[in-house]
């Protein structure tokens, strides 16, 4: 049992920034939702703004939690963690709940919660502990890769037959980000490259539903279909754009309140901000998403253990990839793929696995301090 002393030592080295640049995300993204959701029902708008209230409470409960649990807890559960999440992927498909055509949740206790999430955080888990066994200074090779990509094609197949094309995809981009960090070979990574083109080729023609061709085809010319798969990316970029420099204000998107924007509380949210506080306040936003990142980065090159720096590395880049796919999404970078951006979007299933990886990134950075 901890006495005083113990508490106010533990306190002192307790690493409050990931947790306080999370939150101060959050309290941006909370009041934006409110915003966002103002013109609807008054049950519906209440409903989601106090949703994602309980949800984040929850969440930062959980994280706390997970920031007092040694990493080598992780680094033991971490292949039972990956059977485990594969194990409820084929139960969604078998169990789940439908909506909206698709097919990704799972209720647990009368609480519906989409797996896919927390899958992400799985595979990251599960790859570090791989990668790990490796030569620190080693290069890797095709062949080392080949255990790596079962590991995270399974449960990215898992997630796309729901279907969830986006989730899916990100899985294995996560797995290649870690790769990468894991001093990936230039040759590996040329043909890396080719059999992404031959086979984003081959899947386009044959594995890709009809709406999902057309989600593509939208990207290229939104307008060749603007009032059906065309119509919520240019609503987006007139949103962004109607925002200028220091945006119409609070509670003044005109997206939202006449509901042109569909899904605003969702995948759109980066775009109904823009417009209410344009290129200076989503300059601010992005500065709050860089300095998480920051953070991660450091933390990454300053522990000792190479299972601790490939875990925080794969988190990382959970947090890179859903902020600048979603942000390149509304802007019309990228094709909408559903993507949300991290504690902006509606959605506690996604809170949650974000809050835990915020969670274990503290107890490594106050592992440091320990010794």
């Amino acid at each position: 049992m901890l006495n005083n002393n113990n508490l106010v030592s533990a306190f002192k080295r307790y690493d409050f920034s990931f947790f306080g640049i999370a939150c101060g995300i959050f309290l941006v993204g909370i009041i934006n939702l409110y915003s966002a959701t103002h013109a609807t029902t008054r049950d519906v708008a209440e409903g989601l703004y106090l949703t994602q209230v309980m949800w984040f409470f929850l969440s930062a409960a959980i994280g706390v939690f997970v920031s007092f649990i040694n990493t080598k807890t992780w680094h033991r559960l971490s292949y039972f963690a990956y059977a485990f999440v594969c194990i409820i992927l084929i139960a969604v498909l078998i169990l789940g709940h439908s909506s909206m055509g698709a097919q990704r949740w799972i209720s647990i206790a009368g609480v519906r919660f989409q797996p896919s999430e927390i899958t992400k955080l799985a595979v990251v888990m599960c790859l570090a502990r791989w990668f790990s066994r490796l030569q620190n200074d080693r290069e890797t090779g095709l062949k080392d890769l080949i255990i790596p990509f079962l590991i995270a094609m399974l449960p990215a197949l898992l997630i796309i037959v729901q279907p969830d094309l986006g989730t899916g995809m990100l899985v294995i981009v996560i797995s290649f980000f870690m790769a990468f960090y894991r001093k990936l070979k230039w040759q590996s990574l040329a043909i890396i490259a080719m059999i992404v083109i031959v086979s984003g080729s081959a899947m386009y023609k044959f594995g890709l539903k009809e709406y999902q061709r057309k989600r593509i085809v939208t990207f290229l010319d939104p307008s060749a279909d603007a009032k059906g798969s065309g119509y919520n990316a240019i609503q987006s970029k007139i949103a962004i754009g109607s925002g200028q420099f220091f945006g119409k204000g609070f509670r003044k998107s005109s997206q939202a309140s006449l509901n042109y924007l569909p899904e605003n509380h969702t995948d759109f949210v980066f775009a109904i901000f823009n417009e209410e506080h344009g290129f200076f306040g989503s300059l601010l936003l992005i500065s709050l998403y860089l300095i998480l990142f920051y953070r991660f980065l450091w933390l990454s090159t300053s522990v000792n253990k190479f299972f601790d720096s490939l875990l925080v590395i794969g988190m990382l880049g959970i947090f890179i990839a859903h902020t600048l796919i979603n942000m390149a999404m509304v802007t019309g970078l990228m094709p909408i793929v559903g993507i949300p951006l991290p504690f902006m979007s509606f959605g506690g299933s996604s809170l949650v696995t974000l809050f835990v990886c915020i969670g274990i990134a503290t107890q490594i950075s106050n592992s440091r301090n320990l010794f």
